[in-house]
């Protein structure tokens, strides 16, 4: 089976501003509908998963709070014409047949991790579709990134790619299962942690050079560089800390079990509600995928 993970609010916010100012004949605007609703149905073009489910963030986790107070205090308000279409996209997701997961305190990345995990062992294959960075940790040989940016794809002619360990390789410069320790050292500016002052790609090779975090950290004085040691000795209780910051959290108890992810769609019910919202772009599409599904159960209840 193929498991498709989803971070919505990522999708939620890329589509807000990738289409902006759009809204309907009674003025309520909604660009990140179309963006999410056409972005969610090219994913499952491309990757035909038979299970999946669309995770949202619930708060922070107390455990990070505590480590670093000032952890994404960064991060702008969300934009006032996003707040109801997100709260429309939320109900809008069951209707295209996937899940919506989350829990209280808790972040999509975390959860999706849960998730990733347990299908990998039940020997799913499992898709994150998702631009955070922290995730990039679980790929293996089972557990692959969707991407469309262009940076990611083999060539023009593609137009999404699968990240497994190679690609993260490349990308990264050290194996997924290390991303947390260059993320420990460089930080992530995005999430308002800070890092020693070394970039991601210098904090990527001293930690491929020493094999690991810990073992950088107990043989500085094997660091050609004098300034690099310094940094890295000065900055060494924050690099610890930001070490368990950028780990996920995936023991969390599955709030939706796995048997529980089959995307079935409510064909009539979403048909029905992007008309009133008057996203007129997909409708034919969405019809004519649900005269497929029906000639199929028909011939499936004929054999």
């Amino acid at each position: 089976m193929k498991l498709l993970l989803i971070d919505g609010h990522y999708y939620v916010y890329r589509s807000f501003f990738a289409i902006p100012n759009l809204s309907n004949s009674r003025g309520e605007p909604t660009n990140a509908i179309l963006g999410f609703t056409k972005t969610v149905r090219r994913m499952l073009k491309d990757l035909q998963p038979e299970m999946g489910a669309v995770f949202w963030d619930e708060g922070l986790p107390q455990k990070r709070v505590e480590l670093q107070p000032a952890y994404k205090e960064t991060r702008k308000e969300m934009p006032l014409p996003m707040i109801p279409q997100l709260e429309f996209i939320r109900n809008l997701t069951p209707l295209m047949g996937f899940k919506n997961i989350s829990a209280p305190n808790t972040e999509a990345d975390d959860l999706m991790g849960c998730y990733a995990i347990a299908a990998a062992r039940r020997g799913h294959e499992v898709i994150l579709a998702t631009n955070d960075k922290d995730l990039f940790q679980l790929v293996t040989e089972q557990v692959k990134i969707y991407t469309t940016a262009k940076a990611d794809l083999a060539s023009s002619k593609d137009t999404y790619a699968l990240l497994g360990e190679t690609e993260v390789i490349a990308k990264w410069d050290v194996p997924p299962t290390m991303i947390g320790d260059v993320l420990a050292i460089a930080g992530d500016s995005v999430d308002n942690i800070p890092g020693a002052g070394i970039g991601r790609k210098a904090a990527a090779a001293l930690v491929k050079e020493h094999g690991d975090l810990s073992s950088l950290l107990n043989n500085l004085e094997s660091v050609k560089s004098v300034r690099t040691r310094e940094k890295l000795a000065a900055a060494r209780d924050q690099i610890l800390q930001n070490r368990r910051m950028v780990e996920l959290d995936c023991a969390t108890e599955l709030p939706v079990p796995l048997d529980d992810l089959r995307i079935n769609p409510d064909y009539a019910a979403l048909l029905d509600v992007l008309e009133k919202c008057e996203i007129k772009s997909v409708l034919q599409e969405i019809r004519e995928e649900q005269a497929r599904a029906a000639r199929t159960h028909q011939s499936e209840l004929a054999l």
